[in-house]
């Protein structure tokens, strides 16, 4: 497959079923992750990864909205980064996560991103500060996002290439 058909066909997945992914497929998605690039190569990354039902269901509460799939997923990789090691730390960890997301629906697993940096919970409190405190992540460490990972419960159809909007594209 083209990557630009997988492309097409990644798409964000909200539903899961109960089957466990294959830990191979797991693998993939991290290999992914651990070879995106970063700024000047620092690497300032590091996933956590989340199985535990209780911890995905205190994450699915870290933020007001958009979260709460997180409790249905089978595993979650919260994306930390250093921001002193890094100023481009948000834009290495978008990468990744990126990278995650097309290798997931390269493998055949359902995978959405959840944002949680600039977010608030119920509380109008900080979301991305929940999740560290969920984790047990100290700063410098700060997060973009989680990956929600899982069997997918849902089918969605592609993107079409020939409804993609090129009046976004000067030239």
């Amino acid at each position: 497959m083209e990557l630009i058909e997988l492309m097409a066909r990644r798409r964000s997945i909200r539903k899961y079923t109960d089957e466990e992914i294959p830990e191979e497929k797991l693998n993939k998605i991290l290999q992914a992750a651990l070879l995106a690039p970063t700024s000047r190569g620092k690497r300032p990354w590091e996933f956590y990864v989340v199985k535990d039902r209780e911890v995905l269901e205190k994450l699915s509460k870290a933020k007001k909205h958009g979260s709460a799939l997180l409790a249905g997923c089978n595993t979650a990789i919260a994306v930390f980064a250093d921001s002193d090691l890094s100023d481009a730390w948000i834009e290495d960890s978008s990468i990744a996560l990126a990278y995650m997301d097309l290798m997931a629906a390269e493998q055949g697993v359902g995978s959405c991103w959840v944002q949680m940096r600039m977010r608030k919970d119920e509380a109008d409190g900080d979301a991305e500060q929940n999740v560290r405190d969920i984790l047990g992540v100290e700063l410098p460490w700060r997060m973009v996002g989680i990956m929600a990972l899982g069997m997918p419960a849902e089918e969605k159809e592609p993107y079409a290439l020939d409804e993609l909007k090129w009046e976004k594209v000067h030239r």
